[in-house]
């Protein structure tokens, strides 16, 4: 996703200061001439070097800010902001209405303001490996904070095996609805993408649900014979 905006963070929270600013701003113009570039001349042939003197810092600012070219793609603000949004959901609301309400605001003000910044991040981590190895590495930074966030609605231990499956599990499959729906052009609306992820980790698969109990017999027996359904018998 998108750099955070301040439509999606919750009302109260203080405006950063003055260094801070500093820091968002110097993101932000790294951002930029990431993205510029990649535009240009592609991802591949896009260096640390170049970014650095469109966005007028040195190289190693760049690193500071970004240990490599793919975290410029892939870091955004939306981790904490996103957490926060979910904590201050009413106490009462199951937790996936809550995660619903989140993802779509998230969505609507991405989809305003920054459609096809979006849409290239997506298409980058469908198509670089690099990204997209990246991104898996990142993702376990995600899990714990939306683990947090859905042990203090739900008061249970963030590192308790059912909280990290299902943040975890959240996590892999928003990046997944990010692949296909770049996979797929763009062309599918994103937010119902999204629900349709929500529903598949909430309820499962319809055709496994509906399973017959006998072809689920079948099933089981052939695993114990290897994975394979003997044939006739030839005599």
């Amino acid at each position: 996703m998108a750099a955070a905006r301040s439509a999606l963070s919750p009302v109260d929270v203080p405006r950063p200061g003055l260094r801070e600013r500093k820091k968002t701003k110097t993101r932000e113009a790294i951002r930029a001439a990431t993205y510029g570039l990649i535009r240009q001349q592609g991802y591949a042939a896009t260096t640390v070097e170049q970014i650095a003197e469109r966005a007028e810092v040195s190289p190693s600012t760049v690193l500071r800010y970004f240990p490599t070219k793919e975290d410029i793609v892939l870091t955004d603000e939306y981790d904490p902001v996103m957490a926060a949004e979910l904590a201050a959901r009413p106490a009462g609301e199951p937790w996936s209405a809550s995660l619903r309400h989140v993802l779509r605001k998230a969505l609507d003000l991405g989809a305003g303001e920054e459609a096809e910044l979006t849409r290239l991040r997506t298409r980058l981590l469908a198509e670089v490996p690099a990204v997209r190895s990246r991104m898996l590495e990142n993702m376990s930074a995600t899990g714990r904070v939306l683990a947090r966030a859905i042990a203090e609605r739900t008061g249970l231990d963030p590192a308790g095996l059912e909280v990290r499956i299902v943040s975890m599990s959240l996590v892999g499959g928003l990046m997944e609805v990010s692949r296909y729906w770049a996979e797929h052009d763009h062309e599918e609306n994103l937010a119902e993408l999204v629900d349709r992820a929500l529903d598949a980790l909430e309820n499962g698969l319809p055709a496994l649900r509906e399973g017959r109990p006998e072809d689920q017999r079948e099933d089981h027996r052939g695993c114990h014979l290897g994975g394979r359904r003997e044939g006739p018998r030839k005599d």
